[in-house]
């Protein structure tokens, strides 16, 4: 992972063999970054999205793997109720031969080539708490 800070947003670029969850969260821990937005895109051949039941309450995760443009990264970083880690709220969208494209909850993506994200980091602290009625981890704005 190579970075810079340009005013508030890091530029990153990922190599080859680098997982883009686990690189975001290194960035958040390295910098400090306790609430921001991600956007990026680039490629992947190994993925795991998942969708969420909100019946069932749990994520039901999809494996791909083989070719495919990361055509959309978005989501969000914040702090679990009664963790220090960075929580990431990531979705994606990823392109396969034909066309085809699959999305959901990013579990992780392992980049083929490479990939380039822009890190914003926001003032303050964004917090989750366990939501019992969707059993989701819901944000709230009251830690400042």
């Amino acid at each position: 992972m190579i970075y810079k800070l340009y005013g508030d947003t890091y530029a990153v670029r990922l190599e080859r063999g680098e997982e883009v969850v686990a690189s975001i969260a290194e960035l958040c821990e390295k910098e400090g970054i306790r609430a921001g937005t991600v956007q990026g895109l680039g490629a992947a051949d190994d993925a795991t999205v998942g969708l969420y039941s909100i019946a069932e309450k749990k994520y039901y995760p999809t494996e791909l793997k083989g070719d495919m443009e990361i055509t959309a990264l978005i989501g969000n970083i914040s702090r679990q109720e009664g963790a220090d880690a960075p929580y990431l709220h990531l979705h994606i969208t990823l392109a396969k031969a034909g066309g085809q494209a699959v999305g959901g909850h990013l579990n992780r993506a392992v980049i083929s080539a490479t990939s380039e994200l822009f890190v914003r980091k926001l003032p303050g602290v964004i917090g989750r708490f366990a939501d019992p009625e969707t059993g989701l981890n819901l944000t709230r704005f009251d830690l400042d």
